[in-house]
C-alpha cells in the first residue's frame, strides 16, 4: 500500500523532539501531535492520519481516538501483538494499514523467556526464598543442558528466542507455527503437529499472538499431553492459557509454569495462581527494558519517512476493507 497525500497530523506517544530521523515537520506535510494516553486529546482525531498507539496502556486507551479518526490511515503499534486495537478495526474507513513494532521487542522478550527458563529450572525462585530466610538450599537441579525445547509461534521472536538457546546444549529445539514451513535452522511445524510434539518436550514456550485461533490454544488437552515434569513458559498473551486448567495441573505438581502473561492481567491480589506450586510469575515485562525505546524510535523514524514519501510501510498486517 502506498501514500502519497501526507498533509495531516501524526499523533505520537514520545515527543517528536526526542525521535531522531522524523520528516521535519511542516515542510513534509506532517503536523506532530503528543498524546500518552491522557484525558485530554492533542487535537481533532478527525485531523489525524497517522497514530502511534500509546504503549501498554491499555485497549481501552489504545482504541478510544479511533472512531473520530475519519482521515486515519495508518495505525502503529508499538508492540508486537495487536490484540489491544483489534476492538476498534472496526470503526476505521476502508483502506487503513495496521502495523506492528516487528523488530522493537525480539531481544527483551527472548531475553526474559531465557531468564524464566534458567530461573524455573534451576530454582532460583527457592533460592531467593532461602536468602530471605537465612537458609541455605542446597541440592542438585535441572539444567537447561540436554533438555527438549519446543517453542509454539515462531515468529520472530520464536526465532529470537531460538537464537539464545543455541549455545546451551539443548537436546532439541522443535519449532511450530500457523503453517509448516522450513528455516535455516530447520523446519517449523504447523499447529496440527503439537499433539505429537509436546509429549517429547521438556518445556514448551508460549510465543504466539492473541488469536481467535489461539485463544486457550493451552487447554486442558494440550497441558495433559506435555511430560510429567515440563516446564510451561508463556511469554505470549495470558489467554492464550486456559489458567482454570493450568490451575489443576500445577497444583497437583504435574507439571510447572513461569508465566509474564497471565489471565486475568494485572493478577489481583488473592488468585490462586500467585501461589500455585511451581509458578513463576513476571508483570508482563518481556517487552518493557531499556532496549524499548531506541528501537520504537527508530521504528516509529523510518515508518513516518515512508510514510512522508509515499513508500510501503514495513509490518503491515492487515489493511481494512
Amino acid at each position: 500500500m502506498r501514500f502519497e497525500d501526507t498533509t495531516a497530523d501524526v499523533w505520537l506517544p514520545i515527543p517528536a523532539d526526542e525521535i531522531e530521523g522524523l520528516p521535519a515537520p511542516g515542510g513534509s506535510g506532517l503536523n506532530y501531535r503528543f498524546w500518552d494516553g491522557g484525558p485530554e486529546f492533542p487535537a481533532d482525531p478527525a485531523r489525524c492520519a497517522f497514530y502511534v498507539v500509546p504503549y501498554m496502556k491499555g485497549s481501552e486507551i489504545a482504541v478510544r481516538p479511533l472512531a473520530g479518526m475519519t482521515s486515519l490511515r495508518v495505525v502503529q503499534t508499538l508492540s508486537a501483538g495487536i490484540d489491544h486495537v483489534t476492538p476498534g478495526i472496526g470503526s476505521l474507513r476502508p483502506g487503513v494499514a495496521l502495523c506492528n513494532a516487528k523488530g522493537v521487542h525480539e531481544a527483551s522478550t527472548a531475553e526474559l523467556t531465557l531468564a524464566l527458563i534458567l530461573a524455573s529450572l534451576r530454582g532460583i525462585p527457592g533460592f531467593v526464598r532461602g536468602q530471605d530466610a537465612e537458609e541455605w538450599r542446597a541440592g542438585f537441579y535441572p539444567a537447561l543442558a540436554d533438555k527438549s525445547v519446543l517453542i509454539v509461534g515462531y515468529g520472530s521472536i520464536g526465532a529470537a528466542i531460538e537464537d539464545r538457546l543455541a549455545p546451551f546444549e539443548c537436546a532439541r529445539v522443535a519449532r511450530v507455527a500457523r503453517s509448516a514451513r522450513t528455516t535455516e535452522r530447520g523446519p517449523v511445524h504447523a499447529l496440527t503437529d503439537l499433539p505429537a510434539l509436546l509429549p517429547e518436550a521438556d518445556v514448551v514456550v508460549l510465543s504466539t499472538p492473541l488469536t481467535p485461533g489461539t485463544t486457550h490454544l493451552a487447554d486442558a488437552g494440550f497441558l495433559g499431553r506435555m511430560k510429567d515434569g515440563a516446564l510451561l513458559v508463556n511469554v505470549a498473551r495470558g489467554p492464550v492459557v486456559d489458567t482454570n486448567a493450568l490451575l489443576k495441573e500445577v497444583e497437583g505438581g504435574r507439571i510447572k509454569a513461569a508465566l509474564d502473561v497471565t489471565d486475568p492481567e494485572p493478577l489481583p491480589a488473592g488468585h490462586p495462581l500467585w501461589h500455585a506450586p511451581g509458578v513463576l510469575i513476571s508483570p508482563h515485562v518481556g517487552g518493557s527494558t531499556s532496549a524499548f525505546l531506541p528501537r520504537a524510535k527508530r521504528l516509529i523514524a523510518g515508518q513516518l519517512r515512508r510514510f512522508a514519501a509515499g513508500e510501503e510501510l514495513a509490518n503491515v498486517l492487515l489493511t481494512t476493507g
